[in-house]
């Protein structure tokens, strides 16, 4: 159904069931335009499907879908086999299955951070390097939503926070919205305007310090300092990592300033 008012997409009561099992139960949840929301939850929480069912990929059981009408969504899938024995360029690759020009594809490689690797065999890429490429992929239809499962998921802490930083540069670029899955219960994108707790069921939701210190939180992802949340912000601010919380809030006003 398509959304009235400003949101891009919606669930509302939305339950998905495999056979007997309800997988997801009651949830409602929506994403506003230029708004980064992040989706936690351990493994068999649902989170994949939720996403797939927000896709239209999944049926829903109960509830309804809505969203914007003609919404552009633009998806990163949480892995890509490139079948190794077939040899593709990031080129021909970014034409799969839409064709786009080259200044299109150069356009998308240089705002992923990879300007000029066109010509580089898929089969080659790190583990980062294939993130960036599917999310210049998502990127070539101008979406006004971005949908990604699991992005860094193979990648380390230095590469997740690049990631990281660079879907908050696209964000403030495109000023396209961002739903994303987080398989990192302890780290999550401080840029993040909401982060949602799922276990088959939402269990908390608010900012990312909200629900850092949300009892529901710490029940389903583990007590002490292991289970405090991390914000990854970016390196100018390490300087501040002295416990105290003071600028987080203006976090998004001094961001980009220095572009």
């Amino acid at each position: 159904m398509s959304l009235p008012g400003p949101s891009l997409i919606a669930a509302e009561h939305v339950c998905v069931r495999f056979g007997p099992d309800e997988v997801l139960h009651d949830i409602s949840l929506k994403v506003d335009p230029g708004e980064i929301v992040t989706i936690l939850g351990p493994n068999g929480s649902g989170k994949s499907t939720l996403l797939r069912a927000l896709l239209g990929i999944v049926p829903v059981a109960e509830g309804r879908l809505l969203r914007q009408d003609g919404l552009r969504i633009g998806y990163v899938p949480q892995k890509l086999t490139v079948d190794r024995t077939m040899p593709i360029t990031v080129r021909r690759f970014l034409s799969l299955p839409t064709l786009v020009t080259d200044q299109a594809a150069a356009e998308a490689l240089a705002r992923v951070g990879m300007a000029g690797q066109g010509a580089e065999q898929m089969t080659t890429l790190s583990g980062g390097q294939l993130q960036r490429v599917l999310l210049a992929r998502a990127l070539l239809g101008k979406p006004q939503l971005l949908m990604l499962d699991e992005p860094t998921s193979g990648l380390d802490q230095p590469g997740e926070a690049a990631f990281y930083r660079l879907i908050e540069e696209v964000r403030a670029e495109t000023g396209a919205a961002v739903l994303m899955i987080s398989h990192d219960l302890h780290v999550v994108m401080a840029a993040s305007d909401r982060v949602i707790c799922l276990n088959g069921h939402i269990c908390c939701e608010g900012t990312p310090r909200v629900v850092s210190t949300a009892p529901e939180y710490r029940a389903l992802f583990g007590l002490g300092t292991q289970g405090a949340l991390a914000l990854y912000r970016h390196e100018h601010d390490h300087a501040h990592e002295d416990g105290h919380p003071h600028h987080h809030h203006h976090h998004h006003d001094h961001e980009h300033d220095h572009v």
